[in-house]
């Protein structure tokens, strides 16, 4: 689908003709930044040769990703570190599929959750299981459905893809991968609650680990948003949340608390803002990276979400998940511990050549088959369709207003780092 500039959102506009906070940007979003370090962004190798000789010889292995990956450097992520516990890591399709559909078995927390003690990610819906995830689930959901990426596109994704192609598409170079793609998200989701434009950015710092009162910040921001949609609804994120309620089956009628769409919204922002724009950076890198497939995704714009998906499943940028093994058990060969942890490789599960052939090629063409570039199982990536609907826009938008977009010869070549949030570095392009 060809999506034609439309007229900017005035919601939208300021913040990008009033040129964002570049330096701001590059401190949140470049994989060399301190932080990303400190998520394993220190890594530079390529994993999946190591991870291909390990899925051959067996399904799951004890330890943990990156230990067995060869990197000993800081790698903080789901499930650690623990170190009193044992670690398990899941290397097949099978093996990761299986633990990600059974809940009771491997639990996505070591502990219950209670949603209203914290307004942070550690009391979100990420952490829940059973029937409390299903609840909470159930009441944001609506917004997230397929049938909804229209609202998306319509009210925040195009305007701002447009926008930020507007301050640029004159100079005949850009760098696409933290000025353009780290930058749609951010503003989509922001855009999504209401923030107003010059609070987008401190909205995403509040939730940087180790912010000086991040999710005080995080509240302070939101609260009066929250306090005037349950006063009057708008046609938002929030006004969307401060309305929905289910029933139980006993008759009892449960609905989002202001400390439960505090922790959404951070769930929403730090996993939209921190996950898709990564992804769009890769598929973009990897169709730049061979100029013939994009000359045919180009000619054939049906192609543009085949593209996305195969990029999913030959690169997630979230390459692992983990879970807590609950129960003594016997998992695909081994034996797992009550109270260990397990760790699913998202990234080797997707090139298992028992269930692609040539899985290590990025190829357009191959027959369609599900992948966990967004998970599985009742986890499964609430937001998935609101980031696909926003990669899609983004690449059909470059494609439309720069001919010719290709590689800058004169720069390096776009370069994948990190161990647990994988990226690319800069995407360079020149067009005309």
């Amino acid at each position: 689908m060809s999506i034609e500039p439309s007229e900017t959102d005035p919601r939208i506009a300021p913040r990008v003709s009033a040129g964002l906070d570049r330096a701001l940007l590059h401190q949140f979003f470049d994989l060399r930044s301190s932080y990303n370090v400190m998520m394993g962004g220190g890594y530079a190798d390529d994993p999946y040769p190591v991870w291909s000789e390990l899925r051959s010889s067996g399904p799951v292995h004890e330890g943990i990703v990156h230990e067995l990956t060869g990197f000993d450097g800081p790698a903080m992520f789901q499930g650690l570190p623990f170190p009193d516990r044992r670690h398990f890591s899941a290397f097949s399709y099978s093996a990761c599929d299986a633990a990600f559909r059974n809940e009771r078995l491997f639990a996505s927390s070591h502990e219950p959750i209670d949603p209203n003690a914290d307004e942070g990610l550690q009391t979100s819906m990420l952490y829940m299981g059973g029937v409390q995830h299903r609840r909470y689930r159930t009441l944001v959901q609506p917004s997230f459905v397929p049938v909804r990426a229209k609202w998306w596109i319509e009210r925040w994704i195009e305007s701002t893809v447009h926008s930020l192609i507007d301050g640029f598409v004159e100079d005949g170079q850009a760098e696409l991968n933290v000025d353009f793609c780290a930058a749609i998200p951010v503003l989509t989701i922001t855009g999504s609650f209401g923030v107003p434009i010059d609070q987008a950015l401190a909205v995403r710092a509040a939730l940087r680990p180790g912010a000086p009162n991040g999710e005080n910040s995080l509240v302070a921001i939101l609260a009066p948003i929250v306090a005037a949609r349950r006063n009057a609804t708008e046609d938002d994120l929030i006004s969307v949340l401060v309305s929905s309620e289910m029933t139980d089956e006993d008759g009892t009628v449960h609905r989002l608390s202001d400390a439960e769409i505090y922790s959404f919204a951070a769930l929403l922002l730090a996993a939209g803002s921190g996950t898709t724009w990564k992804q769009m950076g890769i598929v973009l890198s990897a169709l730049l990276s061979r100029p013939a497939v994009l000359d045919v995704i180009r000619e054939d714009r049906s192609l543009v979400p085949v593209a996305i998906e195969e990029s999913l499943r030959w690169s997630p940028t979230d390459p692992m998940f983990s879970r807590f093994v609950t129960e003594d058990t016997e998992f695909f060969g081994t034996k797992l511990t009550a109270g260990s942890v397990l760790h699913l490789c998202l990234g080797a599960a997707n090139r298992d050549p028992e269930r692609w052939d040539d899985p290590d090629t990025y190829d357009v063409q191959r027959p369609s088959r599900p992948s966990l570039g967004f998970g599985s199982g009742p986890h499964i990536c609430l937001g998935m369709h609101v980031a696909r609907a926003e990669m899609s826009v983004a690449l059909n938008a470059l494609l439309d207003r720069l001919p010719n977009l290709r590689l800058d010869p004169a720069a390096s070549l776009p370069r994948m780092i990190g161990m647990y949030e994988r990226g690319v570095t800069e995407i360079p392009v020149v067009w005309n």
